[in-house]
């Protein structure tokens, strides 16, 4: 016997709904921000060469590329709290976790794309005697943003896309206000097929503009 399908239930379900992709957003849009400011100091910090900087600097890149962002958060969640002392709320929790995931791709795209810049460009600017901030603001980063563009934008792809997994601490994203609709009307097909379309509507423009800007960087 074939499924019927039928949409019609989610309307009244309207408001969960626009709660769960206005966390999905939000979380996204400040956890990429905090991602970038944190990862653009650790990417300059690097640029120093000192051992007891960079060390430290890339054991946190190291742990936090190559650990799942899933065992972060409940770490983050359930761990953090008993070495510091400080009781924290999931929403926090989740904040912090993807903010740090985040920061350490950042920092690297933002370093590599520093040093991409031809060394012969920094001897120049410095033979003029121009001071290390302004070599990298008139010189390096004007020229580097322009390469460190599109993987930016696909790291804030995947970070859009890790905010599924804010359910796990009971964060109320679209997919943990999709399991609350589910287990109230038990129609998991109609409820995760408009979950996935609302992220396909989300995430399309921006996979869009990362390969708009990759072919014209690239021309």
């Amino acid at each position: 016997m074939a499924y019927e399908w039928d949409f019609s239930f989610l309307y009244q379900y309207k408001s969960l709904i626009a709660i769960g992709a206005l966390y999905t957003i939000g979380f996204t849009i400040l956890t990429a921000i905090s991602g970038l400011a944190v990862g653009g100091l650790i990417a300059i910090a690097r640029l120093a060469n000192a051992k007891a900087v960079t060390i430290p600097l890339m054991a946190f890149i190291e742990i936090f590329r190559c650990t799942p962002v899933l065992v972060q958060l409940v770490w983050i969640y359930y761990a953090l709290p008993i070495l510091i002392g400080v009781e924290l709320k999931p929403a926090t929790a989740a904040f912090i976790a993807l903010t740090l995931y985040g920061a350490s791709f950042f920092a690297e795209i933002i370093r590599g794309g520093i040093a991409s810049i031809d060394i012969g460009q920094w001897d120049a600017a410095r033979a003029l005697g121009m001071r290390q901030g302004a070599l990298l603001k008139r010189i390096v980063l004007p020229q580097a943003l322009k390469r460190m563009i599109p993987p930016l934008v696909n790291q804030v792809v995947l970070q859009l896309k890790n905010t599924s997994l804010l359910s796990v601490l009971a964060v109320p994203d679209l997919l943990y206000q999709g399991q609350l609709i589910t287990s109230a009307t038990y129609k998991p097909l109609e409820v995760y097929t408009m979950i996935a379309v609302i992220y396909f509507i989300i995430l399309f423009p921006l996979t869009t503009l990362a390969h708009g800007l990759e072919r014209r960087l690239a021309r």
